[in-house]
């Protein structure tokens, strides 16, 4: 059984940490992709499409013959049919957090993964969050506290935000940027089974 190390095509501490808990050793290359949504382009088609670029941007920067497979993600907050990105400044942040308040909206996570020789896997996860009804001096206070300026739609789900979610459906590791059921499954199909050790994942 032959020790693995995963590169992660991501600078999110988020998804290191997630990688973290499930036991998965992970080395950090980011991917310098342009993440500009294509006009018309559905959110599972972009997620997934940003998803399989950053991966295979690290993969074509490795050194030739390196084993270790390269594991992107993407994710999208979705209401509205509208994709929300990272706030520009605190009023669009507030005017995120205002949509969201009291509605139910979609978080869309594309995970990819390539192999040394150049294969590629992907899934999707899609997650309903339902907010319950947010004030505007709560708004005005979790904007305050710094969380929300670098993450889609406003708002974290692992943070203070999680006082604002009502019902979550789907995968609460999705939601925060990685989710893990789907990132074994694409390791097992790419022969990797990481629970057959917890310490140390495995190449079968």
């Amino acid at each position: 059984m032959e020790p693995f190390t995963l590169y992660l095509a991501s600078a999110s501490p988020r998804r290191r940490e997630l990688l973290a808990q499930a036991g998965i050793p992970a080395r950090v290359r980011v991917a310098d992709v342009p993440e500009d949504r294509h006009p018309g382009e559905a959110p599972e088609v972009y997620v997934l499409r940003l998803a399989l670029a950053k991966a295979k941007a690290v993969r074509a920067c490795l050194a030739a013959g390196d084993p270790h497979p390269v594991l992107a993600a993407d994710t999208a907050v979705v209401i509205d049919a509208e994709v929300l990105g990272k706030p520009r400044d605190r009023a669009d942040g507030m005017a995120m957090l205002s949509r969201l308040s009291g509605r139910t909206h979609h978080v869309y996570t594309g995970v990819a993964l390539v192999g040394a020789d150049g294969e590629m896997h992907s899934r999707l996860s899609v997650s309903a969050v339902s907010f319950r009804a947010l004030g505007e001096s709560e708004c005005a206070a979790y904007w305050a506290s710094g969380e929300p300026a670098d993450k889609a739609g406003g708002y974290g789900i692992q943070g203070r935000a999680a006082l604002f979610i009502e019902r979550l459906e789907g995968s609460y590791s999705g939601v925060m940027g990685l989710p893990l059921f789907e990132t074994a499954e694409l390791l097992r199909e790419s022969g990797i089974d990481v629970t057959t050790d917890w310490d140390q994942g495995t190449r079968a």
